[in-house]
């Protein structure tokens, strides 16, 4: 059983800053083994969180007919007190497992997951063969609009989402097109998902796999990248250009061969391009940058000569930032040595993809690093920068046995990646296996922590905990009233700095021009929704007023 070897935590002296507070914890509980895979923020400032739960055979909300033999697409909904607004799954007769979700700009959200059933209860396609990649894009009230299965004769998994600036998507993946074994013995590329006359053949044991979609879920392109062992995607996150950045797990070498395309039916083109770049070591981070139309820009590698396992992404103003658990001494292209277990290694990156800076930290047991923020600010032509790095993960103790088990940890460093304190988080209860799974920053300088929490492995329980922290909240900018999407044409959404603590209220009301009152709400909520549809087109007054009388006021346009 692994655990946490808490007393390295408090040899930080910055520790005994309490600055720290928690606003709420909720537990989801569970019989069996669940997986949370994401916390996703919504444009209102609630929570999806998203995962994997295996329900017994008349669990709650399971009729006779919803009956299954595994896993499920599993979707809770909260609100900005931490209270259930909906709860949702999706089944198919076998496992389905959750791995990532997206907000879409037109509101509601994309899952993207791995599957192995059938036809049949939720799924409405066949499966392709194997296992493989299920979408479902949902309302924000988690209504189905369109769902669509991916996949060949070989193995697909999903592993990260996002949309693009023409409303469309990017999902990346894995596909595994036979043994390891098999793959060796040619540096060709095997056939991808159903072409014909050709032996089922890729680069290596699991290889990168990205597809490209319009905003209706219909297929542009297909990108099968790859050296010769096993990649494996971690996570992908917009650039500024409408591409794409992709982490990738590496533990394969530079396949020497060009480019392929192949003719999959149906006038799909595959196109197969082999990794350029080598490993250090035995494990790498693998950067991919892709354009908008889901081609290659440049690739790097970093690594030293151990295993260093990439976990998480982010964009900063300068570039990009890269996180991960390294075993490597000073060696390859690592700068940085190695103190005990593994460390969070990370490394800034230019929109080049050269290095700026690398760090490593050090919690002197097995550190998990599962999430990453970016705190920023505006400079004096309007653009973002970076302030500082918030990370989350938790720690194992390798075999030690120790009084604290496993508890969530966050990590604050500066824009440079000079550490300025960290601290673990039990939040209101803790139980002994705690894993953190996400975290997220919000606007108002809150946190929210999303993880699994278990008395004993196999019945894990979701824990969420938001978290207010002085420290953080002295960091974050805030506007007294933010009006988006601004011009709007049905819906809008008023963000006030004056509330989201769950103590003040405040009115909201909409004026004309002309001084007169339209419609009015009464809110306790940082952002509220509101329905603009009744209103002509013009210019309008939104005003938000405390209930200790503070005030403040913006412009909305109706399109």
């Amino acid at each position: 059983m692994n655990r946490i070897y808490s007393g390295a935590l408090f040899l930080c002296s910055v520790l005994a800053i309490q600055a720290q507070e928690v606003v709420w914890q909720k537990d989801i509980k569970s019989s069996t083994q669940d997986f949370l895979s994401q916390i996703t923020t919504t444009i209102d400032q609630q929570y999806l969180i998203t995962g994997s739960t295996l329900r017994q055979a008349q669990g709650p909300g399971q009729s006779q007919e919803k009956r299954n033999n595994g896993y499920d697409f599993h979707l809770v909904k909260l609100n900005q007190q931490g209270e259930e607004v909906w709860e949702k799954y999706f089944s198919g007769k076998n496992h389905d497992f959750l791995s990532a979700t997206v907000n879409t700009q037109e509101g509601g959200f994309l899952l993207a997951g791995t599957s192995f059933s059938g036809k049949g209860l939720d799924k409405k396609e066949d499966s392709k063969g194997g296992s493989d990649i299920w979408l479902i894009r949902i309302n924000e009230f988690g209504g189905e609009l369109w769902q669509k299965t991916i996949g060949g004769t070989s193995d697909e998994e999903a592993r990260a989402v996002i949309q693009t600036t023409d409303m469309g998507f990017f999902v990346a993946g894995n596909v595994a097109f036979g043994s390891a074994q098999a793959t060796s013995q040619s540096t060709d590329p095997r056939s991808l998902n159903g072409v014909e006359g050709k032996a089922t053949r890729g680069f290596g044991s699991k290889d990168v796999l990205i597809i490209r979609l319009d905003k209706n879920g219909k297929e542009l392109s297909q990108l099968v990248l790859g050296g010769k062992g096993l990649d494996e995607v971690e996570k992908m996150i917009p650039t500024k250009d409408g591409g794409a950045l992709l982490g990738v797990y590496s533990r394969s070498s530079e396949v020497k061969t060009g480019s392929t395309k192949l003719e999959a039916g149906s006038g799909k083109t595959i196109n197969c391009q082999p990794k350029t770049t080598d490993n250090f070591g035995e494990g790498d981070y693998w950067i991919i940058k892709l354009n908008k139309d889901g081609k290659v820009e440049w690739e790097k590698n970093f690594g030293g000569k151990g295993d260093d396992h990439l976990r998480t992404l982010a964009l900063t103003s300068t570039g990009y930032l890269i996180g991960g658990e390294s075993r490597s001494e000073r060696s390859g292209n690592k700068t940085v040595g190695i103190e005990e277990g593994t460390d969070l290694w990370l490394i800034s990156l230019d929109e080049r993809g050269e290095e700026i800076w690398q760090k490593s930290y050090n919690f002197k047991n097995r550190d998990v690093l599962m999430g990453m923020s970016i705190i920023t600010g505006k400079q004096e032509d309007g653009s973002g920068k970076s302030k500082g790095i918030l990370l989350g993960g938790y720690t194992q103790a390798e075999g030690r046995i120790e009084t604290d088990d496993e508890t969530f940890w966050m990590l604050y460093l500066d824009q440079n990646g000079n550490e300025q304190w960290r601290k673990y988080v039990k939040g209101e209860s803790k139980k002994k296996e705690e894993r953190l799974s996400d975290i997220k920053l919000n606007k108002d300088g809150s946190i929210v922590l999303a993880g699994t929490s278990a008395e004993e492995l196999g019945k894990e329980n979701w824990k969420i905990v938001k978290l207010g922290d002085k420290q953080i909240d002295q960091l974050v900018e805030k506007q007294d009233i933010k009006i988006y999407p601004n011009p709007v044409s049905d819906y809008a959404y008023v963000e006030s700095g004056m509330l989201g603590d769950g103590k003040s209220e405040a009115e909201i009301t909409v004026y004309d021009m002309g001084g007169r009152q339209l419609q009015s709400v009464k809110t306790k909520n940082k952002v509220t929704k509101i329905n603009t549809q009744a209103l002509v087109q013009g210019a309008y007054l939104v005003s938000v007023k405390t209930i200790d009388n503070k005030t403040a006021s913006a412009k909305l346009i109706k399109k």
